[in-house]
Order: C-alpha cells, then sequence, then structure tokens
C-alpha cells in the first residue's frame, strides 16, 4: 500500500500553549479569587509559569507515566497545571472535590498519584480522607497562607514558593502523542468510580473537535466561562480549546452562586459560558429577578444533562440568549454531540426550533453513532425507534484505566455502550429518552423519566423535578414525580400538576404519586441523584 508522504508531527499538548504565546501573547486568562479580587494575566506570563510548572515537577521527582493529582477550584493555577503536568510527560488527574470521602480515597489510591496540588480553601475536604490515602510523595498547596497545618501524609510544599525558584527554561517531556496526559474518574453512581484515561493525541483532536463551526466554534474574539468544574471531564475541554485560538478566559473559582456569575459575564462581556442545567436553572431565575445586560452571551452551553425545553425556551424568548445544547461523557473526553439549527431549520417557527434545540443534538465531526436493541441489532434513525446509544472515534476511551478487558462497556466490534437510551431524526439529530437505569418500565412500556421532567419543569411554580420508578404490584414500575417548588409558588398540588401534564403526554404515563422537598440531591458533577432519591423512597421518607 503507498503510503502518504507527510509531516511526523506529533499531536501533544505542548503544541498548543506554543500556539498560543506564539499567536496570542496579549489575550487574557482571568480568575475571580476567594477574596472577590480579579486576578490577570496574559498566555505569555501564562507560558512562561507552565515552563517554570515543568521545573518544578520534575524537581518533586515525577517521571514520565507518573499520575499527579489536583484538587482545585477553576482558576489560573489549575489551568496551568493543565498544560504543565502533561508537558512534564506526566498524566493530570482531577479529583473530584465534591465525592463522598470513600470514593475520593479510592480514586487517589486507584490512581496511585505521586503528587497533589491542593487549593488551600479545599483542604479540610482532602484532610479528611488523610489516613486512607497512600503512595502520595508530596502535596502542594496554593491560596493556602504559609505554615498552615496539616495531617497530610507527605511533604509540604507551596506552589509560589517551587514556582519563584524554577528555571523558566524547560525542554517539554511529552515527546510522543500516544503518551497518556489526563485521568478522569467517572462519577460513580454505580460501583466505584472508573477511569478515563486520555492520550496527547485523543486530548488534541478533541480540542480541534470542540473549535469546529459546527460545534462549540471557537474563535479569538470570544470570552469564555467555563462554570463546568475543571474536575469534570477536563471542563469539557475548554481551557485546551481556548488556548488553541487565542479566545480569553474568565475562570469563577469558588464564585458559583448565580448573583456571582450574573455579575461575572455581564462586567467581563462573556460570549461563551459553559455549564450544567442546575447552574443555568439557578441563573436564570436569579436574571428573572434581578436584570443585567448579558447580550454579549453568543453561546450559553449546556451539557451534563438534559436541559428542560421551558428552560430554553425561557433563555431565548425572554433573556435573548443562544442557548447551545451538547452532550458528551467523560469517556469521550467528552464532547459527542451539539444542537446547532441546521439550514433546513431556518424557516421553523420559534416553538419548534426549541423544539429541536431541547434534542442533543448531531455528532460532531470525528464521532460516529449508532443505535441498537438489546439483541445488538442495529436499529434505524427515524425519529421514533428507541435503542441505546453507541459510540465510537478518535477521543473515545477504548478501555478503562486498570481494568482492561474486565468490564462491558465495550462491543467485541470496537464501540463503546453509553448506557443512554436514545432516538435519532432522519436529519441525525440525537435525543436522550433516558438512562436504561432510569427508564420506568410500567407494563412492559418504557416512560421517559427525561421527558417528564422536562415538562414538570415547565410549570410556572416547579423549580426543580426529578422523575423515579416507584414498585407497583400490577404494573411492575410506575412513576414518583419528586417536586421543589418556586419560591413565590405557594400551593402547588398534585391535582394541579396531574391536571398541567394531562393534556401533554398520555395517560399511562402520568406519575401516580408527588413529593414535594426543598430541595433535589445533587450528584458531584450537579446531576439529579436518583440514587439517593431511590433509597430515600424505600425509607419512606418520600410519600
Amino acid at each position: 500500500m503507498l503510503a502518504g508522504l507527510m509531516m511526523d508531527y506529533q499531536l501533544t499538548i505542548d503544541r498548543i500553549a506554543e500556539h498560543a504565546n506564539r499567536m496570542f501573547p496579549h489575550k487574557k486568562i482571568k480568575t475571580k479569587l476567594p477574596s472577590g479580587e480579579m486576578h490577570e494575566y496574559t498566555y505569555a506570563d501564562f507560558y512562561g509559569r507552565v515552563k517554570r510548572l515543568g521545573n518544578v515537577l520534575t524537581g518533586l521527582g515525577v517521571q514520565p507515566g507518573d499520575r499527579v493529582g489536583t484538587f482545585a477550584w477553576n482558576n489560573y493555577q489549575h489551568m496551568e497545571l493543565y498544560f504543565g503536568i502533561p508537558g512534564a510527560g506526566a498524566v493530570c488527574h482531577t479529583l473530584n472535590i465534591r465525592l463522598f470521602p470513600e470514593q475520593l480515597a479510592y480514586i487517589i489510591n486507584h490512581a496511585e498519584d505521586k503528587v497533589i496540588f491542593v487549593d488551600g480553601s479545599l483542604l479540610p475536604l482532602l484532610q479528611r480522607v488523610a489516613d486512607q490515602i497512600s503512595g502520595v510523595e508530596h502535596f502542594v498547596l496554593f491560596n493556602a497562607p504559609a505554615g498552615v497545618e496539616t495531617n497530610l501524609p507527605g511533604a509540604i510544599h507551596h506552589y509560589e514558593d517551587l514556582m519563584s525558584a524554577a528555571d523558566d527554561d524547560f525542554a517539554w517531556r511529552s515527546t510522543d502523542e500516544k503518551m497518556a496526559m489526563g485521568l478522569c474518574y467517572t462519577s460513580g453512581t454505580t460501583g466505584n468510580p472508573k477511569g478515563a484515561l486520555y492520550s496527547h493525541r485523543s486530548m488534541y483532536l478533541h480540542t480541534m473537535g470542540a473549535c469546529q463551526g459546527a460545534a462549540l466554534g471557537l474563535t479569538e474574539r470570544d470570552i469564555v466561562l467555563p462554570v463546568v468544574p475543571q474536575f469534570h471531564a477536563m471542563a469539557w475541554g475548554l481551557p485546551y480549546a481556548a488556548a488553541f485560538v487565542g479566545s480569553e478566559v474568565v475562570m469563577p473559582g469558588p464564585h458559583l452562586q448565580p448573583t456571582a456569575l450574573a455579575q461575572m459575564i455581564e462586567e467581563e462581556r462573556v460570549t461563551v459560558a459553559a455549564g450544567v442545567p442546575t447552574i443555568w436553572n439557578g441563573l436564570y431565575h436569579e436574571l428573572k429577578n434581578h436584570r443585567r445586560d448579558i447580550s454579549c452571551i453568543r453561546a450559553l452551553v449546556v451539557g451534563g444533562s438534559a436541559m428542560p425545553r421551558a428552560l430554553i425556551e425561557a433563555y431565548e424568548s425572554q433573556l435573548n440568549v443562544n442557548v447551545l445544547h451538547a452532550w458528551g461523557m467523560t469517556e469521550m473526553s467528552p464532547l459527542g454531540t451539539v444542537s446547532r439549527l441546521l439550514s433546513t431549520h431556518a424557516d421553523l417557527p420559534d416553538h419548534r426550533k426549541w423544539d429541536m434545540k431541547a434534542k442533543q443534538g448531531y455528532a460532531i465531526g470525528g464521532v460516529e453513532m449508532r443505535i441498537v436493541n438489546d439483541a445488538g441489532e442495529e436499529l434505524p434513525w427515524d425519529s421514533t425507534t428507541m435503542g441505546e446509544l453507541q459510540v465510537r472515534g478518535p477521543w473515545v476511551v477504548k478501555d478503562y484505566f486498570k481494568m482492561e478487558g474486565g468490564n462491558d462497556n465495550f462491543t467485541a466490534d470496537g464501540w463503546f455502550r453509553t448506557g443512554d437510551v436514545v432516538t435519532i431524526s432522519e436529519d441525525g439529530f440525537m435525543t436522550i429518552t433516558d438512562r436504561t437505569k432510569d427508564l420506568v418500565k410500567s407494563g412492559g412500556e418504557w416512560i421517559s423519566s427525561v421527558e417528564l421532567e422536562g415538562l414538570l419543569m415547565a410549570h410556572p411554580k416547579v423549580l426543580e423535578a426529578a422523575v423515579i420508578a416507584i414498585p407497583h404490584p400490577q404494573w411492575q414500575e410506575r412513576p414518583l414525580a419528586v417536586v421543589v417548588p418556586t419560591k413565590d409558588a405557594g400551593e402547588l398540588t398534585p391535582a394541579e400538576l396531574q391536571s398541567f401534564l394531562e393534556t401533554q403526554v398520555a395517560r399511562w404515563w402520568l406519575p401516580d404519586a408527588y413529593a414535594f422537598i426543598a430541595e433535589i440531591p445533587k450528584t458531584s458533577v450537579g446531576k439529579f441523584d436518583k440514587k439517593v432519591l431511590r433509597q430515600r423512597y424505600a425509607e419512606g421518607e418520600l410519600s
């Protein structure tokens, strides 16, 4: 076979840092510090510090392939670690700050982290597992006072002390695009979290995929606010994508409350903001009560779980904010689909456009999708046939870290089983019906908890709604709706909600019962934690 005569150009993360420094040295990275002040510096400053960080890591004895943990908010130091750790040939392991202690200890030990960088404000959370972790030789603190006392079982250093003593002349050790560069664990809703190990090549290609005009379409004109945590699937790759094209970055630090986010968007003139639906739900209610000028936003990117159609309509019709629905998974680095309207949708009335935007959208270039039935047979794309979604592509994992061949999440012919039940339209728009474990199976028929939740959250008195399956002697399972009323809801009854749903779904879809609570429990990445709701129901707390 005749081979192409092309350069052997390694797709490594240091190339992105070099490009940002050469092409966009004046562009800014800003961080809202714990004090509320705004720290800012340029990509040129950032580049110099990333090089210093490479020397810091080698000085701590970090070798190529070693795992280096990060336990931090979204800030400029964390972004330096995103580039400095892979540039030193090591693996950036982002630790989820919201995991239960036993899960946090598990992933530190499972990953065999050699060094952990810790944000000072999060030190108490890490100290809870100090006696459960082993093998960590160094802890490096930033945003922490000098002389702070810790019970951590390794040598304690301060980030700025190490950085100020380090040389800024560093030779990248990321010499092969197949080297591992990042490690993210799933949120562990069932069993122990599983690790997705990314390569330089996969993340470089993911960066190019995210920057496609048909995807997030970032450019040097953008100001990007990653509200999605940096421990959640590498902040959806946004720090890499921003550096790749020269977008300015605003990091929110620990300031994730709706009022603080609204202020940041308005004052920094953010053009692209990315987060999970619970974040944008809170921001919408804040903006509805305290209007601000957020006309700067060109794309409010939402992922992690489905955004209710009613919330999309509210943002677009009331606030004139363009919502960009996206879908992906930790195992996909994570971006898989986006829901941008196509030219064929241009003449649709607004309500039909919002119907389209509520879908998870089409596969971006680099991702392939198929849907299959229980027998593994491929199903048609006809908007109605439901099946399990399977994906493959250059930034999709082929196995889990230290679990090679020991799970059934991958098919024999090389596809990843997502666990999502979906339909795909003739023009390739995917709609998540549910997670396989969250479907309500009533009398042999499926009821979509996702669809019911979206309809319930369209009610003006409902802030949040989650639907779970509860046992039924005749129908096997029936839906229970768990509802959080808005603060000004006044009286809200099951009959009112039932009447609201009756005209929108088949009668057998209607919930058998409603439970009103103050807040729906969330997972570590902001999704509704239905596992906890099922447990509360079993213990008689939801009735």
